[in-house]
């Protein structure tokens, strides 16, 4: 493939670093760069993802689709220079590891008494009725 040809692209991550620039042929999928984004994730980083699946690549504010091709996912920038284009690559635990963690909604919540609140009300407006 020409040289011309490769879209030249980098990988943003949560802490505002980058992995890359590389090129990539327009018939390369999301599926293909998320792999390779894996691959070549800083090791020092806290959050990492485990596998591609545990991740999202974001361009121009769209979820890049797996099955989707680089030249699918490229916008038509106009006129402008060929250059780096710069999506982000955001990670998000796996659904498995999600099922297993309790939900917010699961958690059991403490029972306030609806008669304090009302206690706590009718106090405000008797303070307010004295300084009226």
């Amino acid at each position: 493939m020409p040289e011309e040809d490769l879209v030249e692209l980098k990988f943003r991550l949560y802490d505002g670093s980058d992995i890359g620039p590389f090129r990539y042929s327009p018939a390369s999928t999301v599926a293909m760069l998320k792999e390779r984004i894996v691959a070549e994730w800083p090791k020092d980083k806290k959050i990492a993802p485990k596998a591609a699946s545990d991740m999202k690549l974001i361009s121009a504010g769209k979820i890049l689709e797996n099955n989707k091709t680089v030249a699918q996912c490229k916008m038509p920038f106009g006129e402008l220079p060929k250059g780096v284009i710069t999506m982000h690559a955001v990670v998000q635990p796996s659904l498995a590891k999600a099922k297993t963690e309790k939900k917010v909604d699961e958690i059991p919540k403490k029972n306030i008494c609806s008669c304090s609140i009302l206690a706590v009300f009718q106090l405000l407006t008797e303070i307010v009725a004295a300084i009226v």
